[in-house]
């Protein structure tokens, strides 16, 4: 390994001290806190292997700037920052990391459901201002509502088992079906449209691939249960903002728990904002997102549902054996490009 040149971008500091305890030489391993663009290609236009989080964007333009480069691990589940038809053209292998956070993510989802059945937001900013009043703060009970969980895979069987040790009953829909998970977790298959319009919880666990992309949209917003409440631990652009807000506004939703927002990579880098080339379709996804913000009965965090300390571990640990497995001619957890 330490005779490849390997660059590391989004790094935090604790990574330093951790990739070198884990077996990662540093002798040719370059560290850089920046996400790798166009503005930072440079600083890896010799490397053979590069690691890599969700705002950088492996687009060809960046591809053609590394010449050596033979692989992308990214430490991600989710692979949509990356150009994999391109990869493929050039023979770049990307790996990802499978499993890292499925029950990570599945709590954090259920910290933005508690914090919307019991008002925590409205409740917790009137506190601050040393108002203890109870009006419009009463809450509600999750045993005995429906859950609906849109992506029954590692992430959402952990949102399941949660959702059924609050005594909810749940409702899946997913693309894969197994009734055999079904029967033993005590879960429902269903339709998305029954799922939609029977779920008092609806939470979304699927990734970002065309099939996925608007997922909920203005088609099928309106069949879901009047006053239910929508969870986004995915990726934004599964739920079309412009069908969100006009949930809310019109009372089909009472409320939203959003970790990832369409365009949340613009909002990301600020620079961008003044940029005179910014397409409209994203400036007004901006203009939408920033509209949530200021709704009490919305709860936004920072795409933080993966975010806690083992799994960040785990994240570099497989990142490391995706990385030591290639350079063995025995690449693991490897993605392609859809047929």
């Amino acid at each position: 390994m330490s005779d490849t040149k390997i660059v590391f971008f989004e790094v935090e500091d604790w990574m330093n001290a951790y990739l070198a305890e884990h077996g990662l030489s540093l002798n040719k391993t370059t560290l850089i806190d920046k996400p790798l663009d166009e503005s930072t290609v440079d600083e890896a236009a010799d490397a053979e292997i590069i690691s890599v989080f969700i705002y950088s964007k492996l687009d060809k333009a960046v591809l053609d700037k590394l010449p050596n480069l033979k692989l992308i691990a990214t430490r991600s589940t989710g692979f949509d920052h990356i150009d994999l038809t391109e990869c493929e053209k050039r023979n770049i292998t990307v790996c990802n990391v499978p499993r890292y956070g499925e029950n990570t993510v599945a709590e954090h989802a259920f910290a933005l459901i508690l914090g919307l059945s019991r008002k925590m937001k409205s409740a917790v900013t009137r506190t601050n201002q040393l108002d203890f009043s109870l009006e419009g703060l009463r809450g509600f009970d999750l045993k005995d509502k429906t859950l609906g969980v849109i992506g029954a895979g590692a992430i959402g069987l952990h949102s399941i088992r949660i959702g059924t040790g609050f005594g909810m009953h749940v409702l899946a829909y997913d693309a894969f079906p197994h009734p055999i998970l079904s029967e033993v977790m005590g879960f429902e298959y269903v339709s998305l449209d029954r799922l939609l319009e029977e779920s008092d919880v609806i939470t979304l666990h699927v990734p970002l691939i065309p099939e996925t992309y608007h997922l909920i949209n203005n088609d099928n917003i309106h069949k879901i249960k009047r006053g239910a409440i929508l969870i986004n631990t995915a990726r934004g652009a599964v739920v079309d903002t412009e069908a969100l807000v006009k949930a809310l506004d019109e009372g089909i939703l009472a409320g939203a728990g959003l970790d990832v927002l369409e365009g949340e990579d613009t909002i990301k880098e600020e620079a961008q904002l003044l940029s005179d080339n910014l397409p409209v379709e994203k400036l007004r996804a901006i203009v939408r997102n920033y509209a949530l913000l200021h709704r009490d009965n919305v709860i936004i965090t920072p795409h933080v549902a993966f975010y806690s300390v083992e799994a960040e571990h785990r994240i570099v640990d497989t990142t490391i054996e995706n990385i030591e497995s290639f350079l063995n001619g025995e690449p693991k957890n490897v993605v392609k490009a859809k047929i």
